[in-house]
C-alpha cells in the first residue's frame, strides 16, 4: 500500500511539474515555437524588463497599479498558489523534506530555476518577487502536509 501511495505521488508530482512548467515558461509561447527561443542573443529591451529589486512588483500590484483586481490576483496570488502543491507533495514523498527549511529551499531552487530559464531564453521576465511569492507558496503547502503526517503518525502510535 505504501509503495502504491508513493508511486501515485510521484506521478502527481510529475504531472504537476509539467503543468507548472507550461504555465510559467511557456505561457506566452506556443509549444511549436519553443526551439526558436534557445539562443543567447542580447536584447536590451528584454534585460530592462526584468525586476531584480525585492518587493518592487509586489508593492506595485498592491498599491500603485491601476489595473483590475483579476490582474492583481493573477500576478500575486497566482505565484503563491502555484507552488502550494509542491510544498504539499514533497514532505509526503520524502522524509528529508519533512522540515520546513528543506521545503523552503526546494521551493526557492525550483522557482530560481524557472526564473533563470525565463531570463536566459526570454520565455518571460525574471522577477525576484516571483521567487519570494513562489517560496511562500511552497511553505504554505508544507503546513497541511505536516499536519497530515502528524495525524498519520499519531494514529500509528495509538493503533499499536
Amino acid at each position: 500500500m505504501k509503495i502504491i501511495f508513493k508511486l501515485l505521488l510521484i506521478i502527481i508530482l510529475c504531472l504537476y511539474l509539467a503543468v507548472l512548467t507550461k504555465l510559467i515558461l511557456f505561457k506566452y509561447i506556443p509549444l511549436t515555437e519553443i526551439i526558436h527561443h534557445f539562443n543567447f542573443t542580447y536584447d536590451e529591451y528584454h534585460w530592462r524588463s526584468n525586476n531584480f529589486v525585492p518587493f518592487k512588483t509586489i508593492f506595485f500590484y498592491l498599491y500603485i497599479a491601476d489595473v483590475n483586481l483579476n490582474i492583481r490576483i493573477e500576478n500575486l496570488a497566482g505565484n503563491v498558489i502555484g507552488f502550494i502543491p509542491f510544498g504539499f507533495i514533497l514532505p509526503l514523498l520524502m522524509k528529508k523534506f519533512q522540515r520546513l527549511s528543506a521545503v523552503m529551499l526546494a521551493s526557492f531552487c525550483l522557482s530560481l530555476t524557472f526564473e533563470i530559464l525565463q531570463l536566459l531564453f526570454e520565455f518571460g521576465s525574471f522577477d525576484v518577487d516571483d521567487l519570494i511569492l513562489n517560496t511562500l507558496g511552497g511553505m504554505l503547502g508544507y503546513i497541511p502536509a505536516k499536519l497530515l503526517l502528524r495525524i498519520i503518525n499519531f494514529r500509528k502510535k495509538t493503533n499499536r
